[in-house]
């Protein structure tokens, strides 16, 4: 055992820990501020040629966006957002040795009737954002939340894009020929450049750049936002649901204003988090195209992520060291707990680890890298029935009989059952080929247990006065959007654009299976058996 007076004859051995150089290990000479990771040490002028060259790189390697093409800057205030709106107006400054191509705007979308914000507080983020967003001299939109409600259906119908393939480099190539002159041209007559024209746009009013968009609200719109989320039980579905709002409010400024490109400030961090709890969700089928540098599930509009090689360590720092301006604005999961959500539970996990483990978002983010989505490609050229009514993918509900999604509903069909009888209790999912559940207890008799058939009265099946249906969502929606209807109490408190397509869908569905279906004349023409 160890004893107080021991006696050593030699000194203890120190515990030697790995010390980084003192000098920048990209240019060797000047002293470093930073370390990103073990062994990337940065000075600061190093630091941010590495951090400009990485959002360059992302951009010429994809060669998704085209010289002259109007791409949507979504910015929520948060620091990847901001950081990337930098990167673009360092891009596009006159002083950059190889500018970029296009002509950018930005939107903010104002979430704060969702998450509880007062009127005066939401007024308060938007002056901090719109003083922002001046200073840049961009074109931008300020969208709220409660826009949504008043949507149209086309929205939800995927557009026509320009060219019907993925870009490729003739293609690229061609655009970039056709655009030298153009600029050449702008060069020679200062008046047309593009620089003066996004500089006379920041100038105008928004009411009258954007025809309407933002439009103010009432608080009766408010009231109907509110409405909406408190129909939603769960804060999964609830942060679910605001996410699909946001995507189909940015695509419909997007396709009002022109623009055929979306950027999102999703950061490597996000991204793995994303990937993980969208794997929780039930959103495996989609996961290419969710967490992929391109998304063109749209067809006319296509978003890409440009800020997806960046983790959330290297964003703040670059924010602190060259001053990026950013707003923290409180959303639905802000003070909540960590198993307050599949999302937050998520992200929680996922940092925590990254704290001991700092290698789990790369291995996690370069995992979501190797992914290639089983479905059809998520074009134009899929019809409308064979996407998802809120989200827009493809439907991974229509697989063969012996599937995962198969058992997961004739469980659900058992464990919703009333007693051992064969009756299911109204409202059940029904197996694909089996009776709808309301009408489970429909045709069987009290005593003997014979069938009826159906009755002739008011109320029976071939009666003309029976009660409207109401619109069927389940067989327009993927399994995770399922999941996220499923947690609402009143499926009317959705926005009349989502309905009104649900029922444009089921009647153009009806209309397509009209010939194989009986007339009420030839229904009657039919003799009944079992005494009916």
């Amino acid at each position: 055992m160890c004893q107080v007076d021991e006696e050593y004859n030699g000194q203890l051995d120190h515990r030697v820990t790995p010390r980084v150089s003192k000098k920048c290990v990209k240019c060797k000479e000047n002293t470093t501020v930073l370390i990103i990771r073990a062994g990337d040490a940065f000075c600061r002028g190093c630091f941010k040629e590495y951090f400009i060259h990485k959002f360059r790189a992302m951009l010429g390697k994809n060669r998704v966006i085209f010289p002259g093409e109007k791409v949507l800057l979504a910015v929520s205030g948060g620091p990847a957002s901001s950081s990337m709106l930098s990167q673009v107006q360092e891009g596009l400054s006159r002083d950059a040795p190889k500018k970029l191509r296009f002509v950018p705007g930005i939107i903010y979308i104002d979430e704060g009737g969702a998450s509880g914000q007062s009127m005066e507080e939401r007024k308060r983020t938007v002056a901090q954002l719109e003083s922002v967003f001046r200073a840049t001299n961009y074109h931008y939109h300020i969208v709220h939340l409660e826009q949504v409600l008043s949507l149209p259906s086309s929205v939800l119908e995927a557009g026509s894009s320009a060219t019907g393939k993925p870009p490729t480099g003739s293609s690229y190539k061609a655009a970039v020929d056709h655009f030298i002159p153009t600029r050449k041209n702008q060069n020679q007559h200062p008046d047309l450049s593009v620089e003066n024209a996004q500089s006379h746009l920041s100038n105008l009013s928004m009411q009258e750049v954007q025809n309407g968009v933002t439009s103010p609200i009432t608080p009766e719109h408010t009231q109907a936002l509110k409405r909406l989320f408190a129909s939603v039980r769960t804060p999964t579905a609830k942060e679910d649901l605001l996410h699909t709002l946001r995507q189909h409010l940015i695509l419909h400024t997007a396709r009002t204003q022109g623009y055929t490109k979306v950027m999102m400030g999703d950061s490597c961090s996000r991204l793995a988090i994303k990937l993980l709890s969208n794997i929780s969700l039930g959103r495996g089928a989609s996961l290419a195209t969710d967490t992929g540098f391109s998304d063109p599930r749209h067809g006319d509009v296509v978003i890409v992520r440009p800020m997806r090689d960046y983790s959330s360590k290297e964003i703040a720092y670059y924010n602190r060291m060259f001053d990026i301006p950013s707003v923290f604005i409180p959303g639905l999961d802000s003070k909540a707990q960590d198993k307050a959500s599949i999302q937050r539970l998520t992200e929680s996990f996922v940092t925590k680890l990254q704290t001991d483990f700092p290698s789990t978002v790369s291995t996690i983010y370069r995992t979501s890298e190797k992914l290639h989505t089983a479905c059809p490609p998520q074009n134009t050229n899929t019809q409308l029935s064979a996407k998802c009514l809120l989200c827009v993918c493809a439907l991974d509900t229509k697989l063969e009989e012996f599937s995962a999604y198969q058992a997961t509903l004739i469980s659900e069909q058992l464990s919703q059952r009333r007693g051992p009888g064969p009756e299911f209790t109204p409202g059940t999912t029904a197996a694909p080929g089996s009776p709808p559940a309301s009408s489970a207890g429909q045709g069987h008799s009290s005593g003997g247990g014979q069938s009826q058939g159906c009755e002739t009265g008011d109320g029976g099946c071939c009666s003309s006065a029976k009660e409207p249906e109401t619109v069927d969502l389940k067989s327009l929606l993927c399994y995770s959007c399922r999941l996220t209807i499923k947690d609402m109490t009143a499926l009317d408190a959705l926005p009349q654009y989502i309905l009104s397509e649900a029922e444009r869908r089921r009647s153009q569905m009806r209309e397509e299976i009209s010939e194989f279906l009986l007339d009420e004349e030839e229904d009657e023409a039919i003799p009944r058996v079992n005494g009916s």
